[in-house]
């Protein structure tokens, strides 16, 4: 970062890489192109964020339009934090070691406490041998008992017990990803996902289940996937062409053209091998 990106806003940053150089372009032009409300890229080079709703929202429309400027995305990023005041969290510091003395008395408490156990341990095996000898050979007939009893239960002889658990259905096999993977999102559903996205570039994606709740929402970059539950669900994508498509490890239609912006796909695997209908906004 040079210097005087050090010493400008994010609004003046977007502003000069819209307006400067060949490629000057209007505000409405970008937003069309973008799929974003003209007055939501307004509000982040006026930095009035408060007028767009969320804070998810905030960073992946700067990131898109970062992008689209030839700005770095993580860049604008770190300085809208920085701008609304959001702080990283620190981790706890640990505590200072004690000093030597101490360390040196708890050592010696630990080593007594250590020989008096031992000392009453032996004491006790001693004046008890004959007890302990016969309660091992109790329980090594017990065990003897019971692995016969087992052997003969399940075929050794006599009729076979019949088996009521069904062995396990194996995790489902990756599929071949267009890209290497670089970040795994919904990770609880991998190996028995019907539905796999990854992101072929820098896309928007939301994800409610069939109640409205929200069950993933995030900015993915290029080589992230998402393992979609096995439930029905609805998406919206900033970046249709922006995700390939797996179902039951065989890559789908895409949801849409890059660069465009749909909602309300369903995600299912016979909505998306056949021919869904999303709604374009």
């Amino acid at each position: 970062m040079s210097d005087k990106e050090k010493d400008m806003t994010v609004g003046e940053m977007l502003i000069a890489a819209r307006t400067n150089g060949r490629r000057k372009r209007e505000l409405q032009t970008v937003a069309r192109q973008l799929c974003i409300k003209e007055e939501f890229l307004d509000a982040l080079e006026k930095g009035n964020y408060s007028e767009i709703p969320e804070l998810i929202y905030i960073l992946g429309f700067a990131r898109n339009y970062a992008v689209e400027l030839g700005l770095d995305p993580d860049l604008i990023v770190r300085k809208i934090k920085k701008e609304m005041g959001i702080v990283e969290e620190k981790s706890t510091p640990l505590a200072e070691p004690k000093s030597s003395a101490a360390i040196k008395h708890r050592a010696s408490q630990t080593t007594r406490l250590v020989g008096k156990a031992a000392v009453g341990t032996l004491s006790f095996m001693h004046k008890n041998w004959k007890w302990m000898l016969g309660s091992l050979v109790v329980v090594a007939a017990i065990i003897v008992i019971a692995i016969f009893a087992f052997s003969y239960g399940s075929g050794g002889g006599g009729s076979a017990q019949p088996q009521t658990a069904e062995a396990a259905a194996p995790a489902r096999a990756e599929p071949a990803y267009g890209l290497p993977v670089k970040e795994s999102f919904g990770a609880e559903n991998r190996g028995t996902a019907d539905i796999i996205l990854q992101a072929n570039a820098e896309t928007w994606l939301q994800i409610k289940d069939a109640n409205g709740e929200i069950l993933f929402s995030r900015v993915m970059s290029a080589g992230d996937v998402y393992y979609v539950p096995n439930a029905e669900s609805r998406a919206t994508v900033g970046n249709a062409g922006g995700l390939d498509v797996w179902v039951r490890g065989e890559p789908a239609p895409k949801l849409g053209a890059r660069g465009v912006k749909k909602s309300g796909i369903l995600l299912t695997p016979d909505a998306l091998t056949g021919a869904p209908a999303p709604v374009n906004d």
